[in-house]
């Protein structure tokens, strides 16, 4: 039995959430599953992703493929790179404390630039609205352009 981690989609039309689960390969996307390891919600801004970080390593060691959404929000969560490393240590090129040394440091790194994103991006947000203009400016004693003036003048001989 082949088993995947993927994204089973729930929410109404056009407004899409997802919860990562772990279901057998031949089980429909919406269908049978074995275990909920999170949710994804791709809507807000940034999008939310709530996962369970020990299951999904369990899975992954277990074999479980995932797909390449769910590929990535691994990766960003930091799960794979967790996977890597305990790889590392399994091989004996460290210790299980220097492996969660470095994936700890990740983390923080990460975390740090999550937050100068969001930041960054609600003040985008606040400064386009500060700096809202209208579209259209009324314009007055101008004189009328040699096309406008063209126009004008053909307009009048065609009303004579």
């Amino acid at each position: 039995m082949s088993v995947k981690l993927r994204l089973q989609r729930h929410g109404s039309k056009k407004r899409p959430f997802y919860f990562i689960v772990v279901a057998d390969a031949r089980a429909p996307r919406d269908g049978k599953f074995i275990q909920k390891v999170g949710t994804y919600n791709p809507l807000t801004v940034p999008a939310t992703i709530q996962l369970d970080r020990q299951k999904a390593l369990e899975w992954l060691h277990k074999g479980a493929q995932p797909t390449d959404t769910v590929r990535r929000i691994l990766s960003f969560k930091g799960v794979l790179y967790l996977k890597h490393l305990l790889r590392g240590v399994s091989l004996g090129l460290f210790d299980e404390a220097t492996a969660m040394t470095k994936f700890q440091a990740w983390h923080d790194e990460h975390e740090q630039n999550i937050r100068r994103r969001n930041e960054e991006n609600r003040q985008k947000r606040r400064n386009s609205r500060q700096q809202y203009t209208p579209a259209v400016r009324r314009v007055e004693n101008q004189e009328p352009t040699p096309s406008q003036a063209d126009a004008e003048t053909s307009g009048g001989e065609a009303e004579a």
